[in-house]
């Protein structure tokens, strides 16, 4: 049994099924398949500028959908939290100075942490990080 963790950007493109997404999820039924706090973080964020942004009832409306069209499929994936231990590693990769955004490299902290591969299109940042496995089910 594998563990997968997808970044944003693939749990973006699960939620707009995109086909070679939901295909390759559909096809992992024995593996783990993780996102992590600061995935759902960054959806919250995303979300939270469009419905403070929002002036009209339709676009209230449309704030509102989002939420509600994004919050379930967060449940369809184990979520594995951020740890002390993870905090560690990724202090360790902040001082490598790898030119990485800080939360892809929490990410990469936790996917190392859990023996698990990103999934990810960022091959060129996450691809920086030292022993960390990556795959792209977008193609």
């Amino acid at each position: 049994m594998a563990v997968f963790i997808l970044d944003t950007d693939t749990l973006s493109l699960y939620q707009r099924n995109h086909p070679a997404v939901l295909a390759a999820v559909s096809a992992r039924v024995a593996d783990v398949l993780a996102l992590v706090t600061v995935t759902i973080e960054e959806q919250i964020g995303g979300w939270s500028k469009v419905a403070r942004a929002a002036r009209t009832p339709q676009q209230i409306e449309h704030a509102a959908q989002l939420l509600s069209a994004i919050a379930p499929t967060w449940g369809r994936f184990t979520l594995f939290p951020m740890t002390v231990a993870a905090l560690g590693r990724f202090d360790q990769l902040s001082r490598a100075k790898l030119n990485v955004k800080g939360n892809d490299l929490r990410i990469a902290a936790l996917a190392l942490d859990h023996a698990a591969t990103v999934v990810t299109r960022n091959r060129r940042d996450f691809g920086r990080v030292s022993g960390l496995l990556i795959e792209d089910w977008s193609v």
